[in-house]
């Protein structure tokens, strides 16, 4: 079969160029789009249930969301392990998976297994899934600080809630900007039960006339003098003042008690769970930046970094966006590290084959091979779904002397059958050069095939490795 693609390669000459150049041309292309990450993605194919569960201690968490959930996600397909993790008014469920699932794929089956176990969860409790993101997903963090100190930390949170985070979003790969740190600013009624007693107006009456209260409500079209006229009631609360404005009842001398009369009404900050310091200088608000599965980590960052760039032009004055992390570099200098071991041997070789081969154009043959090569195992790479960092790019460097080698054989021993044509008195012209390269490439060329084939087989093991193993070895 070798002598055949041997025969077939020299008759058809032309055709084996284009197929070269569509090849060279095929693999630049995806030289340029192949995703870069620093090291493969080590963490396992997993999906995140969150509940919400305002107020509740950690054991009724556990026994009425965490263990519904858990119990109902043992029997997702190719799920290996589950786990529940139940805090203060939150549950946290991962349903890790077998290597090899779509990550898409587990996330509506997971989803499928929700809608069923739903209707067994509290009233008013929704779960809901995690980011479509990797255990590595974190590529970017950042914090805000306000070196004016005009701003407080409510202020700062709301900048990132409300300026920064959306905008983020709409970044392609973005899965999801969590904000951290700060105090989410909200409406606060401080009921005094005192005075609820002295006028008899139960809390959950209070609760209905601030959800009644907090709605616009639509009618009908007058018409009057040829135009048409859209009837509302506005009654969306937008300040403390229409709060303590909102009416609860009338006492016996028909004199409205609002709530303001019973409740203290302020703003405040909401309950959190932790904070957020930067270089311990004191408090600040950030944001951390999560990856969309399967997309190109430093495509994302970079344009991450463009969007903030853009952003921090509208930020108050004094206000700055202060990188705390920034996967990016790492990237860059561990591809950049890699990029110039694999130019420096790429001359080396080049030199040794002139060397020793001593003659020019020979030499050129075999140093060709070598970016060819590389094109088609990027190719390869594409076509796995690998994306190029140190392991993947440090095989293509291990790889690049067998590629070489084999070459340079080929060559060596078509020079020798022409030196013995020529001792032979043999006239070689281009057709009996040709003819003496094939007997030259038929005569070694199964052997180096199957020495090349040898030198392939003794990486298999490294695809028996499993878990962690197994997905920082494969792309060698």
């Amino acid at each position: 079969m070798i002598q055949k693609i041997i025969d077939l390669s020299i008759r058809d000459r032309f055709l084996v160029l284009i197929g070269m150049a569509l090849i060279a041309a095929a693999g630049i292309w995806t030289l340029k789009n192949t995703p870069l990450d620093a090291i493969p993605d080590l963490s396992d194919v997993q999906v995140i249930i969150f509940t919400e569960y305002p107020g509740q201690a950690p054991q009724v968490v556990e026994d009425q969301v965490t263990y519904p959930l858990t119990t109902a996600m043992l029997a997702v397909p190719r799920s290996k392990v589950v786990r529940g993790y139940s805090f203060f008014g939150l549950s946290f469920v991962y349903v890790i998976f077998e290597d090899g699932t779509d990550m898409y794929w587990a996330r509506s089956r997971v989803l499928e297994s929700l809608n069923y176990v739903s209707s067994r969860l509290p009233p008013g409790v929704t779960p809901a899934l995690g980011p479509d993101a990797t255990g590595v997903g974190w590529v970017y963090e950042y914090a805000l600080v306000d070196r004016t100190g005009n701003l407080d930390l409510a202020q700062l949170r709301s900048l990132q809630d409300w300026y920064l985070r959306y905008p983020l979003q709409t970044v392609p790969g973005v899965a999801e900007v969590a904000s951290i740190g700060g105090y989410v600013k909200q409406y606060q009624v401080e009921v005094d039960p005192d005075k609820l007693a002295t006028y008899n107006i139960p809390i959950q009456q209070v609760r209905r006339a601030i959800q009644r209260s907090n709605s616009d409500v639509g009618g009908r079209l007058i018409e009057m003098a040829e135009t048409e006229y859209m009837v509302r009631g506005l009654g969306y609360i937008r300040s403390l003042d229409d709060l303590r404005q909102i009416p609860l009842r009338i006492d016996r001398l028909g004199t409205p008690i609002r709530l303001g009369d019973v409740a203290n009404i302020h703003l405040g900050p909401e309950l959190r769970r932790g904070v957020a310091e930067l270089n311990g200088e004191g408090e600040v608000a950030g944001g951390v930046v999560i990856m969309r599965y399967g997309d190109n980590a430093l495509a994302t960052i970079e344009a991450v970094r463009a969007k903030l760039a853009e952003l921090k032009k509208g930020l108050p004055r004094g206000v700055e966006i202060v990188p705390v992390y920034d996967r990016g570099n790492l990237i860059e200098r561990a591809i950049e590290n890699i990029r110039s071991k694999l130019i420096e041997e790429f001359i080396v070789v080049s030199i040794v084959c002139v060397v020793f081969l001593l003659h020019f154009r020979s030499a050129l043959v075999a140093i060709a091979s070598l970016p060819m090569g590389i094109l088609m195992a990027f190719i390869i790479m594409k076509l796995q779904g690998i994306n190029a960092n140190i392991m993947s790019l440090g095989g293509i460097a291990i790889a690049i002397g067998a590629m070489v080698d084999g070459a340079i054989v080929m060559i060596e021993n078509g020079h020798k059958h022409l030196e013995e044509a020529a001792a032979k008195g043999v006239v070689i012209d281009s057709a009996t050069r040709w003819r003496i390269m094939g007997d030259a490439a038929r005569e070694v060329g199964p052997a180096l095939f199957f020495s090349l084939l040898i030198i392939t087989v003794s990486f298999l093991p490294i695809f028996t490795l499993q878990a962690q193993e197994g997905r920082l070895f494969s792309p060698l």
